[in-house]
């Protein structure tokens, strides 16, 4: 009679052992490999890469703009920023400010013609100057004053001087500086009307 107990004691002992072997075994303890963890792992895709916006551009002229000259000596129009967006009295500048010293020479950026010269309270001694194919105007702004040959219906060439750096206008007297700006003309052109646009990428 013992001797059956013993046996069967043993029988259920070796049951037991293998069955905690095998839920060992099965579960990662046994031989320290995790196969949940290591496939959770595997399933999970890696973060996508963070993107990184591009600087902000001016955008390009197109094909059928002018290249014009920069209408100051030595100003380096790398180094130039638009303040075209720049908010003046509640509205967009629309134009392109070049701070320099009080009469420096401001030259023609483009051939054509001086279609207007005109005093007013915000721009000052102003010159209003078409280019040839009667597409655009160039607008300058805050003169001390004209070049004593400038009057209106003269043809202006490239690089020839029209006034003097000043700060007429509203300009403040101790930051003399040119104003200009560009329109596109419409059909009707105007020297007073157009599109503006962003002075800066026609010198780059």
């Amino acid at each position: 009679m013992q001797a059956r107990i013993a046996a069967a004691f043993s029988v259920g002992f070796a049951m037991g052992m293998g069955v905690l072997a095998i839920t060992l075994w099965s579960t990662g303890h046994l031989s320290g490999y995790r196969p949940g963890i290591a496939i959770a792992a595997t399933a999970t895709p890696p973060p996508p890469p963070v993107a990184i916006p591009a600087p902000d551009r001016a955008p390009a002229p197109d094909s059928a703009s002018p290249r014009l000259a920069i209408p100051l000596a030595n100003i380096d129009p790398a180094r130039l920023e638009s303040t075209f967006h720049q908010a003046r009295n509640g509205h967009e500048h629309e134009a392109l400010d070049i701070m320099s010293p009080r009469g420096t020479p401001v030259m023609a950026v483009d051939d054509g013609d001086v279609m207007k010269t005109f005093t007013s309270k915000p721009g000052g001694l102003t010159v209003y100057q078409f280019d040839n194919t009667g597409t655009w105007c160039y607008y300058y702004a805050h003169l001390d004053h004209y070049a004593p040959s400038l009057r209106e219906g003269v043809r202006l060439r490239k690089g020839e001087v029209l006034g003097y750096v000043g700060s007429t206008g509203d300009a403040s007297p101790d930051a003399p500086h040119l104003h200009f700006a560009i329109f596109r003309l419409g059909v009707e052109k105007h020297w007073w009307q157009g599109t503006a646009v962003d002075p800066l990428p026609f010198f780059k």
